[in-house]
């Protein structure tokens, strides 16, 4: 399962928790502007924007879980099992499989307006990059400097919902979960007053009393809760370091440990990496589940105008710096 988020400082940022049980061999993957990007039902475009993302790569081919493009829009595909229906071809229609959807949408979108466009005449298609790699069941949040959306396609087709607090986490639909929100208007920052009788003398015991009844699972319904309640309620300074700190302190609030969900056969569920996208910069940084040293990679300091992929190993090794 995973979260994503979006938050703004002097900057723009955009990442997300993947939280799986294994990982692909993903890497930090530079997309230049004259990489010949194929599709399967429409054209291939030539010459597009720059995208740097987490990909794994497979003949040569960026299957990206999140990424930016140069133009500050941003966009990641979550898991979305048993609510995701994908269509046959339709005739007429763009056809996009569901693998290519994130490198189509940012190959050649400034911002969710034009998003809003390109979306008009799609279908997301039920076509699998490979035997062994079959369609994964996913719903996509897109963003650009300001606003979010949600894409979802369900049986009664390609959903679109403007997405007013830029979270987004697995099960169920995006409609309910925000209707979910209402459930815990109560809850406050600030310390609570008794408003449980007036015949009670009730007494505040102790900090964060205001935010009593957030949830602290590991559910998708309770991670967009706590997450939105976090990242709505988050305060941080306008640098740099205090804007990414703040982020993965925010995506830290839905961290998944290995132990807590198990999957079977030993296997359990754990946070692989987080990300945070400089949506102005163009900078990927990153954590992984062994190593909690930020990482970045910066799209500008490569070529844009090549023709092939330039893709980075995930440093997964834990570095402690000893003071004495």
């Amino acid at each position: 399962m995973c979260t994503a988020i979006t938050y703004n400082t002097n900057n723009h940022y955009f990442g997300r928790n993947l939280d799986l049980e294994y990982s692909y061999k993903e890497t930090v993957t530079i997309m230049p502007r004259n990489y010949e990007l194929k599709f399967r039902k429409v054209e291939n475009i030539n010459n597009h924007y720059a995208i740097i993302g987490m990909a794994y790569v497979s003949e040569d081919y960026p299957l990206y879980y999140d990424a930016i493009n140069e133009k500050g829009l941003g966009m990641a595909g979550l898991n979305f099992p048993g609510n995701a229906d994908y269509k046959e071809v339709i005739e007429g229609k763009n056809n996009i499989a569901p693998f290519e959807f994130i490198p189509y949408v940012l190959a050649q979108c400034a911002n969710l307006d034009e998003v809003k466009k390109l979306l008009e005449n799609i279908n997301i298609a039920l076509i699998n990059f490979s035997d062994e790699l079959p369609v994964s069941p996913l719903h996509w949040i897109i963003s650009d400097k300001e606003k979010s959306i949600t894409v979802e396609s369900v049986k009664d087709g390609l959903k679109i919902y403007d997405n007013p607090v830029g979270v987004l986490t697995n099960n169920p639909t995006f409609d309910i979960h925000m209707f979910n929100l209402n459930n815990y208007m109560s809850l406050s920052v600030e310390q609570p007053v008794n408003n449980f009788s007036k015949d009670l003398n009730l007494n505040i015991y102790s900090r964060g009393m205001g935010a009593l009844g957030l949830p602290g699972d590991l559910s998708s319904a309770s991670r967009f809760v706590k997450a939105t309640f976090t990242k709505l309620n988050s305060k941080s300074g306008n640098s740099e370091i205090e804007s990414i700190s703040q982020f993965f302190h925010i995506l830290g609030s839905v961290y998944q440990q290995r132990g807590c969900v198990h999957m079977g056969d030993g296997k359990y569920e754990i946070t692989i990496y987080s990300s945070c996208c400089n949506m102005d910069k163009g900078i990927y940084y990153y954590k992984t589940y062994e190593n909690s040293q930020i990482i970045a990679v910066d799209m500008y300091k490569e070529n844009l105008d090549n023709k092939e992929l330039i893709s980075y190993d995930l440093i997964k090794d834990q570095e402690i710096l000893m003071q004495n």
